[in-house]
């Protein structure tokens, strides 16, 4: 990607251009300042601030009990850094199931409060009021189908989504009503790679694969998963690209014994 691209500020319409012309877009998580001004400049397209805070940043093992507020104050230290990206913010669990109008007050919130660029919601038919109420607001909302993690207790497994008919015929159809309702984008996560080929050319809008095979318009992954700074979960569709777990042990190691044996600080290191 040259430098020029790289500066091409991100919007909605720009990524419609990208599906056009066939061209990937790539997406990952954000959750601080300091790690998404390093991501905005390596031209990543999306930065998502989503609820896998819950688990990477806060410890527990569902995104189940990451509250709005908390979300809120993520999503701002993430919009101080991007200059270039488009910035996507997960709206939480039970910040927008079964209550239109609490939803679009969650989602009103984030636009205001953040700056943030776009709401990320689950689901499908079933939560298409509080879809068609944020957008009438003007706010824009990316779709996710397929797991759904707000969900793991209905399902009870983070196994692949939409392997028998019924359940991928739902998922065709949820994908085209985010689309006539006005979504800008969709994320497909763990689905089977052809049928996630087929709802990306079956809709215009992007679609966002995780674990969804190399035919959708694009990629995203947690950031602290793709780092190896995490350890616990080793998906089929997550590639490591290093191991800083590793590294940041070897180093705080190194630190830590130099403090016990007085090497640090040394002559040159103090005033």
């Amino acid at each position: 990607m040259s430098n020029k691209e790289k500066a091409k500020v991100v919007t909605t319409h720009v990524l419609h251009e990208m599906k056009l012309r066939n061209e990937k877009i790539a997406m990952l998580t954000a959750y601080d300042y300091s790690i998404a001004k390093i991501l905005d400049k390596t031209g990543v397209d999306i930065l998502l601030v989503g609820d896998s805070a819950s688990n990477v940043m806060a410890g527990h093992t569902t995104t189940l009990p990451i509250t709005l507020n908390e979300m809120i104050y993520h999503a701002k230290s993430v919009v101080r850094a991007a200059q270039r990206a488009l910035v996507v913010v997960d709206l939480p669990f039970g910040s927008y199931q079964g209550n239109s109008l609490e939803a679009l007050g969650s989602s009103i919130r984030i636009m205001k409060e953040t700056g943030a660029s776009a709401v990320k919601i689950e689901g499908g038919e079933e939560i298409i009021e509080s879809i068609q109420r944020i957008l009438s607001a003007g706010i824009p909302v990316m779709g996710h189908l397929g797991l759904t993690p707000q969900s793991i207790h209905k399902f009870g497994t983070y196994t692949v989504r939409a392997k028998d008919e019924d359940e991928a015929n739902k998922l065709r159809k949820d994908a085209k009503l985010l689309e006539e309702a006005g979504c800008f984008g969709i994320v497909l996560e763990k689905v089977p790679a052809k049928l996630a080929k087929e709802v990306t050319e079956s809709v215009k809008i992007p679609v966002i694969g995780i674990g969804a095979g190399n035919d959708v318009d694009g990629q995203v992954l947690v950031l602290y998963d793709m780092l190896g700074i995490t350890q616990e979960f080793s998906p089929r569709f997550l590639r490591r690209y290093h191991n800083l777990y590793q590294e940041i042990y070897g180093a705080i190691s190194n630190y830590v014994e130099d403090v016990k044996s007085r090497d640090f600080p040394n002559e040159r290191e103090q005033y």
